[in-house]
């Protein structure tokens, strides 16, 4: 087979984890093989003495912003980061806010990232461009940066609290995990991915877990350190996506059956017209 052939193979139905690398076997019907990441931000309040220091006095943070591995490395301290990604990533631009001098930050090797100051929240566009043997159209993806303290809706604590306050509840943080799927990718970039399994994440909860909006009962979880993705929250997304689809399929099977019932009445109201019509 050529190197620049497509690949057809499938992928066997051993894991339905998006938490695992992906079991291949060759098939008929193409290939799907994934690999995740996780992007988002970490901000800390700026002290006095570092607002100071810099030329804009009225930026009160600092933070970054990154693509990253989902799998942390052993004692440190920051969200992901276990796995070097440049073996299918090739570049990654982050599009700031327009005030900040060259909005368009480009990274062409890890860590995937870029730091800056600030004191406002805005979106932040992500596109990742991949490797050459990967033939893959660039994707992006879009993050809201978090510089203010998650608070739990109907709390009562301020969204944003004063300087002092969020300084003592130490860094923030806000990151999203995601998978990027290649469909019938080349041989030599299959053999590119598959020579680079994804660090496997940990089994257990031994830090925070990070926070995210789709689950607001995490809050308290998510509190009290660098957070970690864990397999264990894989169960728990499992759970709420189950609980999802079966309001959905109840909400679906609701509406079905209203419009089944409406049907009836509007045969019956036709019926009756026809009927009447007859009759004159």
């Amino acid at each position: 087979m050529a190197s620049n052939d497509r690949v057809r193979v499938k992928v066997c139905p051993l894991s339905f984890s998006v938490f695992h690398p992906v079991f291949i076997c060759f098939a008929t019907q193409g290939v799907e093989i994934h690999r995740p990441i996780i992007y988002g931000n970490t901000a800390w309040v700026l002290t006095p003495e570092e607002r100071k220091a810099l030329p804009h006095p009225d930026h009160t943070h600092r933070w970054t912003v990154a693509v990253r591995s989902p799998a942390s490395e052993d004692d440190s301290d920051i969200v992901g980061g276990a796995d070097d990604l440049s073996y299918f990533i090739k570049r990654v631009t982050f599009k700031l806010h327009d005030t900040y001098p060259n909005p368009n930050r480009t990274v062409d090797k890890p860590p995937f990232e870029v730091s800056e100051t600030g004191w406002g929240e805005f979106e932040i566009t992500i596109r990742i461009m991949f490797v050459q043997e990967a033939g893959e159209k660039t994707i992006t993806f879009y993050h809201h940066l978090k510089l203010h303290p998650w608070t739990a809706v109907g709390s009562g604590e301020p969204e944003i609290p004063p300087l002092e306050a969020a300084a003592k509840m130490g860094p923030v943080h806000s990151w999203q995990y995601d998978e990027i799927v290649f469909h019938d990718p080349y041989q030599s970039f299959l053999n590119i991915l598959t020579a680079h399994p994804p660090t496997e994440l940990r089994k257990n909860k031994r830090r925070p877990v990070p926070f995210h909006t789709a689950n607001p009962g995490s809050l308290e979880a998510s509190r009290g350190g660098v957070p970690e993705f864990t397999q264990e929250m894989e169960k728990d997304e499992a759970e709420r996506l189950d609980a999802a689809k079966a309001k959905l399929a109840h909400e679906y099977n609701r509406l079905e059956s209203l419009l089944s019932e409406k049907e009836n009445e509007l045969k019956k109201v036709k019926e009756e017209i026809e009927k009447a019509l007859q009759e004159t």
